[in-house]
């Protein structure tokens, strides 16, 4: 009998969420501490990860991590990855752990714990409560590094869901998520960036939601990311491997470059409030890009993908300078298609010799698009809201 109350106290505990701490009198009648977004994968590589989340009060974060064996997430203690920065544990509502030193191809399963800092005087520091991911009797969140030796991949891309949760959630409805090693969101998931409650509440939570605790996703910045009040802290939910927002990197047979585009009119248009300087960004991401391409990572892969927001089709001043910045560039290093977003339309443009000598793939508002690529050949299909196909393109490797 001992031993059965034993086990359902242990159950009890265990399917908490929170454990309590001393709470302080003064917040007593504060909104309970907890995770209120997350956690999410990004910059997912062979040997690195990073996750990020938030909580609704200023606290320390780590993730402990396991490998994906036979073994119960409680079978031994696991090592704790800290959000930290020059030594110190960051104290903050939003934390980012990257954890490296991976195995490629290899599957891990995680938990995040975040823990309440009450106050920080001096050298004492009062801690509130924890919260973390359940795992007793339940399976533990988990993801696959990436792998450049990995034979085949599926992934998809969506664009300028414009907060339009719906939408994103019809237009991946379905999605076998066993088998998608990524998704692409190519811009415009907002109108502007106004504050951390707009950027959840208008798609990422539906991303956690449906795949992103989980599945990885890769962000090109679009125009409308870069406008409001909150257009400055992008960059911190969505950490790019190399510090920026332009990245390269390589999952089985295919190198995926992430352009970040910037605006679509001139830095003096009246409408930025002279807050903007993409002209001197671009020049800066041409500079990387003119080494990227000659990088082991590019040169080796079976197939070449770069994604942009904006088209280099020339017109409005965004387009000019992508077309002349970045397809240059892109010509010399040979990549196979190129993934834009931005008209609200699909527009499929073949090879324009003298121009970009790859074909121009953009998908529309209300599509997704599919593609799976394998050592031999890469198969890219668009597939509108209600589920027709509207065009499907077969690039074989040269």
């Amino acid at each position: 009998m001992k031993h059965i109350f034993t086990a359902l106290l242990f159950m009890f505990v265990n399917s908490l969420v929170y454990t309590r701490a001393q709470p302080s009198p003064e917040n007593s009648n504060d909104e309970k501490f907890k995770v209120n977004h997350g956690p999410y994968l990004q910059h997912l590589g062979e040997t690195e990860v990073t996750f990020v989340w938030t909580t609704n009060k200023e606290a320390v974060a780590w993730v402990e991590l396991a490998p994906d064996d036979s073994t119960n997430f409680y079978n031994t203690e696991r090592k704790k990855y800290f959000s930290a920065s020059h030594g110190l544990k960051n104290v903050d509502t939003i934390h980012v752990v990257h954890i490296g030193h991976l195995q490629p191809g290899t599957k891990y399963r995680y938990r995040i714990f975040s823990q309440e800092v009450l106050s920080h005087k001096g050298i004492e520091v009062r801690y509130g409560e924890v919260a973390a991911t359940r795992v007793f009797m339940r399976t533990p969140p988990s993801f696959r590094t990436n792998d450049h030796q990995k034979k085949d991949i599926s992934f998809l891309m969506v664009n300028d869901i414009h907060e339009r949760n719906e939408m994103l959630k019809t237009l991946l409805k379905g999605a076998d998520w066993t088998n998608t090693d990524l998704v692409l969101f190519d811009g415009d998931m907002v109108n502007s960036s106004r504050n951390e409650e707009q950027m959840f509440a208008s798609y990422l939570d539906t991303a956690v939601q449906l795949f992103a605790s989980q599945t990885p996703m890769y962000y090109a910045r679009g125009n409308h990311e870069t406008r409001g009040e909150f257009a400055d802290a992008f960059a911190k939910y969505f950490p790019g491997p190399n510090g920026k927002l332009y990245y390269m990197f390589r999952q089985g047979p295919v190198c995926f470059i992430m352009l970040d585009s910037g605006e679509d009119k001139p830095d003096s248009d009246i409408e930025y409030g002279g807050i903007t300087a993409f002209d001197v960004y671009r020049d800066e991401q041409a500079a990387w890009l003119k080494e990227a391409i000659h990088s082991k990572m590019f040169t080796e892969a079976p197939f070449k993908i770069a994604v942009a927001h904006i088209p280099p089709f020339r017109g409005w001043h965004g387009e000019e300078e992508i077309a002349n910045k970045f397809v240059p560039l892109l010509n010399e290093g040979g990549i196979d298609v190129m993934l834009c977003a931005h008209l609200h339309r699909f527009v499929r443009k073949d090879p324009k010799p003298g121009d970009y000598n790859f074909p121009v793939i953009v998908n529309s508002n209300h599509s997704v698009l599919k593609a799976k690529a394998d050592n031999a050949t890469l198969k890219i299909t668009i597939v509108d809201a209600n589920g027709s196909t509207l065009d499907s393109v077969t690039i074989n490797r040269r």
